[in-house]
């Protein structure tokens, strides 16, 4: 038997980090499957012994986050989709606890972080979202790092992500710097952004200086490929790396779907974030037919390759661009199913150009190009 493939590691600030990070806001809610938090402990404890030591959560949300609507009412739709799947409006308001329901990712990374030994070293990497207006003082936003803090009893945080959903107001420049300035008190380790455009993320970066951020965490995949349009080039210019989440568009991209008819979309076979992607694939991407094309290219592509998957091809073709440091997987069977050995397959082979003009071809047939104007830059549906 083959020995399991050891994870690449990247260096991300002061951090070396594998390349596959563990997602866990879908620990927010059982549309993904639920087990018991001894169990999910269990499980974070092995992913670590396999070498997948850094993880992905999301902060505290507030009611009134969850259920603001944005001019084009993106906000709310992703929001719903993201966090309370399909429970209607009614349903929002009869939730008081719903930010410690959402933020419960960071209660059980900080309870499993209390049992690893003190030469253990694991990343957390947590958000701070800002989806309202406020008035970054500096007391605004000390208290949101020391609440995360606490949520996960640490004393600092690993790597901090920072959400700001309103171009318009530059709060976030002010925030960012007061972020800044907790970087240099040590109690944040490594700043970062999430789903910030390409635009904004090169202001933050010339605004702040050179390596003051280290990330911008942001979809991509071979169904939306918009960091190519415009990321790319800032990430290289600046020296940040990409954090790239959807990857696997929920799980379409696998072996599973091939050869299988489209999904009705609000069936009970589909979780919240499948319904997100699957309406992107057919919606603006392309259509079922031609998903099934791409799906048929990248099976004869794994088929070179011993025992991979279509999922590790698209995978593995996220990470060969050099602006990616790292993909985020889900953590949705997380203590369900298990997926450490598939996921590490990734590290074993490496796409030949043959390979990547085989899914360029079908990629050429799709919207993918024009998405960047059809949905607008990274981040942008969530605004």
């Amino acid at each position: 038997m083959c020995a399991v493939p050891q994870p690449e590691q990247f260096l991300l600030g002061p951090f070396t980090v594998p390349r596959i990070w563990t997602g866990l806001w879908q620990l927010s809610s059982n549309a993904w499957g639920s087990v018991p938090a001894v169990k999910i402990r269990q499980e974070m404890a092995r992913y670590t012994a396999s070498g997948y030591t850094a993880f992905d959560m999301v902060g505290l949300f507030r009611i009134s986050d969850l259920t603001r609507i944005s001019p084009t009412g993106a906000t709310w739709v992703l929001l719903r989709v993201r966090v309370l799947a399909s429970n209607p409006i009614r349903d929002i308001c009869r939730q008081r606890n719903t930010a410690d329901h959402y933020g419960s990712s960071e209660l059980l990374f900080g309870q499993f972080l209390q049992s690893l030994p003190s030469a253990q070293r694991v990343l957390g990497a947590t958000k701070w979202c800002v989806f309202g207006t406020i008035d970054p003082s500096r007391a605004v936003v000390e208290a949101a790092v020391h609440e995360r803090m606490a949520r996960m009893q640490i004393d600092h945080i690993d790597l901090l992500q920072f959400h700001w959903q309103n171009y318009q107001d530059k709060g976030y420049l002010t925030a960012l710097r007061i972020l800044q300035a907790l970087c240099d008190e040590g109690k944040i380790l490594a700043l970062g952004l999430c789903n910030f455009d390409a635009v904004r993320t090169d202001e933050i970066c010339t605004e702040l200086g050179p390596r003051s951020i280290v990330s911008n965490q942001v979809q991509f995949s071979l169904i939306d490929n918009r960091p190519l349009h415009g990321m790319n080039h800032v990430c290289e210019k600046h020296n940040l790396k990409l954090l790239a989440y959807g990857t696997l568009c929920g799980g379409f991209l696998a072996d599973r779907w091939l050869n299988q008819p489209e999904p009705e979309f609000y069936s009970g076979q589909l979780n919240p974030s499948q319904r997100k992607y699957l309406d992107m694939i057919v919606k603006a991407w392309g259509d079922w037919a031609l998903f099934q094309s791409l799906l048929v290219v990248l099976r004869s592509i794994a088929d070179q390759y011993d025992g991979v998957s279509i999922a590790n091809v698209a995978t593995r073709w996220v990470l060969q661009h050099p602006f990616v440091g790292a993909v985020i997987i889900g953590s949705a069977r997380l203590g369900i199913t298990d997926h450490t050995e598939e996921n590490s397959v990734v590290f074993g082979f490496t796409l030949s150009e043959n390979d990547l003009a085989a899914i360029e071809a079908v990629l050429r047939s799709s919207n993918s190009s024009r998405m960047i104007s059809t949905i607008g830059d990274c981040g942008a549906e969530y605004r």
